[in-house]
């Protein structure tokens, strides 16, 4: 039996095996200890279909939309589900962040310590 901890909507991790989990399909996605987005599949989105124009583009140089050189959108999904998991605004050639960096060894020290009788 594995012990599973929700960590986002649609992530979760798996204690014993340290992997990251997709909470919606149970899909196994990267080592726990490495970023989650490395299994994702990744769409990098032109900012002006998400966001259109207020102003003629025709007409003007500025139109309240996201200019592409200087902003990319990135999407995250679950590979076996397609689930939206995460989505970022970064400058182009910025690298993906590396937003979550759990303590597991901790986690496991908590979690997997009461099941066993030890532990805090």
């Amino acid at each position: 039996m594995s012990t599973r901890i929700a960590i986002t909507e649609y992530l979760s991790i798996d204690l014993e095996s340290e992997r990251w989990l997709c909470r919606v399909c149970d899909r196994d996605i990267a080592p726990a200890r490495d970023n989650y987005k490395r299994g994702l599949l990744v769409y990098d989105r032109d900012p002006r279909d998400i966001h259109d124009p207020k102003l003629d583009p025709s007409r003007y140089e500025y139109t309240y939309a996201p200019d592409p050189a200087w902003c990319r959108i990135v999407e995250f999904y679950c590979p076996c589900c397609g689930t939206l998991m995460e989505n970022e605004y970064l400058p182009p050639g910025h690298p993906l962040t590396h937003d979550i960096e759990l303590d597991i060894d901790s986690l496991k020290a908590r979690h997997l310590g009461n099941a066993n009788g030890k532990g805090a």
